[in-house]
């Protein structure tokens, strides 16, 4: 029997996936929740044997910051993922948490039958990955999408202001520069372009987050910074390797 926590924010969708589950005899499901918040508390307190969650939820967290906290005390527990999501922000977020080379993510509406879950569940535990070939195309499409430039994944207006930021320029002279009258609007734009680059959850630095967005400028390719600050680039098969030129 496999102990596995569920974790569903539809309030209709989760007892009928838990009734569906446990209806094979296969699986107990040992607790079942709808934020991300709950499932990390869960798990740090009983870990189960595996996990099966939603990639929206309600709360502050998604599924996926759910697994990257669970992955820090619990590394590598299996997570089956599922999700009816189809935003270039959530694969980008699955590439940076390296979670696509160790999780299953399947969408919702291909395989939430009891019967194919459970293979995926059991294939998680035993440290076999599988990702939904649908999937996998749209993680190339937007990794492809990305190596063409990091460029691409900021607004006209955002373009302009991290291209000053490289060349050093301060809040208070982009504002004059583009005529506006508050230079919180430039603090504002640089949330939008740390939040677009990966930015915002590698520091809380303002001034080690500008010196990056001036790196990516002039590197021109996306990169991504570890918590010990080594920096990281995608390689031709989409996965984050270490940075030679970050040396």
């Amino acid at each position: 029997m496999l102990d596995t926590l569920l974790v569903e924010d539809n309030e209709k969708l989760r007892p009928a996936i838990r009734l569906g589950l446990e209806s094979t005899s296969a699986v107990r499901v040992v607790h079942a929740c709808a934020t991300g918040e709950e499932a990390v508390e869960y798990c740090l307190a009983q870990p189960p044997r595996a996990i099966l969650m939603d990639v929206q939820l309600a709360g502050r967290m998604n599924g996926i910051e759910a697994a990257m906290a669970i992955r820090r005390e619990l590394p590598r527990h299996p997570v089956v993922f599922y999700s009816i999501q189809d935003d270039d922000v959530y694969y980008r977020d699955f590439r940076r948490s390296g979670i696509l080379s160790h999780y299953a993510y399947v969408r919702k509406s291909n395989y939430l039958l009891p019967e194919m879950i459970v293979p995926l569940l059991q294939d998680a535990v035993n440290g076999r990955s599988f990702i939904d070939p649908d999937i996998e195309s749209r993680v190339q499409e937007v990794r492809h999408k990305d190596e063409q430039s990091p460029m691409a994944l900021l607004e006209p207006n955002e373009q302009q202001v991290a291209r000053m930021v490289a060349q050093g320029m301060s809040n208070e002279q982009i504002a004059a520069h583009m005529g506006f009258r508050d230079k919180r609007t430039i603090s504002r734009i640089n949330g939008q372009i740390y939040t677009a680059w990966g930015l915002n959850q590698t520091t809380a630095d303002e001034k080690i987050a500008r010196t990056r967005v001036a790196i990516i400028v002039n590197a021109g390719r996306l990169i991504s910074w570890d918590e010990e600050g080594l920096p990281y680039v995608l390689d031709e098969r989409g996965e984050w390797t270490e940075w030679p030129g970050g040396s």
